[in-house]
């Protein structure tokens, strides 16, 4: 059988890279390979359409294996396991208790409770834990800072009360007062005194982590893929140096510190992304432990990856389902400890029990069905996920050590540096989203026509500690603003408007030009929550225009060809009389003629989308 094989394979002589280049050049016919294939990232490098093994010839970490430093292909061995996540926010410590056993039977494994600080007491706990085997679920708590600590020792007091097995419980508490700084705006700093005091009240509970680096806020603020990793190396770097410089032993305080990491859409760069962030954490530890790292289990990160809010949207929220199974691959294949898939109605309601119920389901059938926690670093190997893990990795490292020289990540969040950059971010990428450079399905690109928010009003999001919007900060302070709230908020008004706007697609000429553009344009004007009607085609300018007329059209948008405007806009324009918008969809090289003729309407493909509809609303009293 070995010969046959062999045989086979030697009937194919393997082609050289410069002979897949000529053959692509032939296919392009004369077209620009860097434009038309080549992929420039968010994160400033280059991606190929194709990679083979020669390009992977440098990478040292292509050697490396599962659980073994520098973890790049994950902390395990032998499955990919990974805790499935519910997040309660406890408002009636029984009616908590009730919901936590509830899912507890339905697939999660890991519950996150939410706990008001001046709540913090042992009543609550013996309530809230009641008939929770800590020994079986992995438990984690999220309070008031300065409440942390009171809150370790009642934990680890119940435990010991309850006789569990104090070293194979596993959880967390979220302490964090950095990301306090980004997300209030204020000088949170003080409350680091209390990370020492909060490793020691835990030291009986050894799998419990306190110290928690929350990267998953820049994410739902927009910030690119390369700012998350950096930003949150640099977050943990501080944590290290705050807590050996505290008394706390390097060792000890790395196996104390969680990385929480938010993970969007771009599914190939945030599987690189993780890969790249366990190996860039290793080294790190590394310098502060020394080579005991190259043995001891204190380099490994520990990641809980939330699926994002910043690209989720109101209208057609089912889509939202889309994104979060899709990013809940991406941290699944990439080997996370942990995952929180955000339920598909959160930019508007307080998630219902049918939305919870999909999103644990969404990682059950990752696990029951498609077996994704068998196999451990399914990635490794594959030529495009290894480049783009180095790649992700060096502009990751670039961004971290910049914040070293600065004076670490503590000193750059209290002068608003890193606030600023991400916030910069989130502008650039609405920005982008504007002008249709950066699709939202379901909002910028392909509306659904008929949908209406039927009361449904987008929720403000909240600071992660509950800090009132309206006070004033010291301090820049995330913004959180999704990527759709602008076009959701410009549609929600055309909503309110007395009359629901008519866009006419007068339809003349070239059959493909014209149902082409008729195309874009329903979809352009749909966004708006304009009632947009297509039609097959008409003879006739006067045709079309009276036709618009009859249907009480407000707008009136013609669709042909290029050359064919010369003929059929100003005619109809002048016909219409204004009495409609007219709109020409493209941008003919007559246009200078057309707009000399009064036309000053035109949609295309470089058109700010947003702005567009904005001057369209105005024009028509919205």
């Amino acid at each position: 059988m070995s010969n046959i094989k062999e045989k086979l394979f030697t009937e194919f002589t393997a082609p050289t890279t410069q002979e897949w280049l000529d053959k692509i050049e032939v296919d392009l016919k004369g077209a620009d390979f860097q434009k038309r294939l080549v992929w420039r990232t968010n994160e400033g490098f280059n991606v190929q359409p194709f990679y083979r093994r020669e390009d992977l010839k440098d990478l040292k970490a292509v050697d490396s294996l599962p659980g073994e430093f520098p973890y790049v292909r994950g902390n395990k061995k032998d499955n990919n396991l990974w805790f499935v996540r519910q997040d309660i926010v406890v408002s009636d410590a029984k009616a908590a208790n009730a919901k936590a056993l509830d899912i507890l039977n339905k697939g999660v494994d890991s519950l996150g409770f939410r706990i008001k600080g001046k709540e913090v007491s042992k009543e609550l706990i013996e309530t809230l834990l009641d008939g929770i085997l800590p020994q079986y679920v992995e438990l984690n708590f999220k309070t008031c800072q300065r409440h942390s600590v009171e809150l370790a020792q009642l934990l680890v007091e119940y435990f010991k009360e309850k006789n569990y097995p104090l070293a194979e419980l596993k959880g967390s508490i979220d302490f964090d007062p950095i990301g306090k700084i980004l997300c209030k705006g204020k000088d949170t700093s003080a409350v680091l005194a209390e990370a020492k005091p909060l490793i020691e009240a835990l030291k009986e509970l050894p799998g419990y982590r306190c110290i928690a680096v929350n990267s998953v806020q820049l994410n739902n603020a927009g910030a690119y893929i390369y700012q998350e990793l950096g930003y949150a190396l640099a977050w943990g770097a501080e944590y290290l140096q705050q807590l050996t410089e505290a008394g706390v032993s390097a060792c000890d305080a790395a196996k104390r510190i969680k990385f929480n990491m938010g993970v969007s859409e771009n599914y190939f760069m945030e599987i690189a992304k993780f890969r790249a962030a366990r190996m860039l954490w290793a080294q790190i530890v590394r310098q502060f432990v020394g080579d005991e790292a190259l043995k001891c289990t204190c380099s490994q990160m520990h990641v809980c990856a939330y699926t994002s809010e910043y690209n989720q949207t109101l209208f057609d929220s089912y889509v939202n389902l889309l994104r979060s199974q899709t990013e809940t691959m991406s941290a699944a294949l990439a080997n996370v400890d942990s995952i929180v898939v955000t339920p598909f109605d959160k930019p508007y309601e307080q998630p219902s029990e049918f939305a919870e119920r999909i999103a644990r389901n969404q990682q059950l059938l990752l696990k029951e069905e498609a077996h994704f926690d068998k196999l451990v670093d399914v990635s490794g190997g594959s030529y495009t996920i290894e480049h783009l893990t180095d790649a992700i990795a060096r502009e990751g490292w670039k961004l971290f050590l910049a914040v070293e020289e600065a004076g670490g990540f503590l000193c750059e969040a209290l002068k608003g540096s890193i606030t600023n950059a991400v916030n910069a971010s989130n502008d650039k990428r609405h920005a982008a989203a504007a002008t249709r450079r950066e699709f939202i399905l379901g909002t910028n690109q392909f509306p659904n026509f008929t949908e209406k928010s039927e009361g449904k009003e987008p929720v403000a999001s909240a600071c992660c500690c509950g800090a009132d919007a309206a006070e004033e900060p010291a301090l820049p302070r995330l913004n959180k603003e999704r990527l759709a709230s602008e076009f959701e908020t410009l549609r929600l008004k055309t909503e309110k408007a007395p009359k629901q706007p008519i866009a006419f697609m007068l339809t003349i000429g070239n059959l493909a030009m014209r149902q082409a553009r008729a195309q874009f344009s329903c979809n352009f004007l749909a966004a708006a929550g304009y009632k947009v009607m297509d039609n097959l085609g008409f003879k006739t300018v006067e045709e079309g225009v009276d036709a618009a007329l009859e249907a009480k059209a407000d707008i009136v948008v013609i669709c042909s060809s290029d050359d064919e405007y010369a003929e059929y806009a100003i005619p109809a324009f002048k016909y219409l009389d204004g009495r409609a918008m007219f709109v020409v969809a493209g941008a003919p090289a007559c246009s200078e003629d057309l707009k000399a003729a009064g036309i000053e309407n035109f949609i295309h493909v470089k058109s700010n989308q947003l702005e567009t509809l904005r001057a369209y609303n105005a024009k028509l009293g919205i």
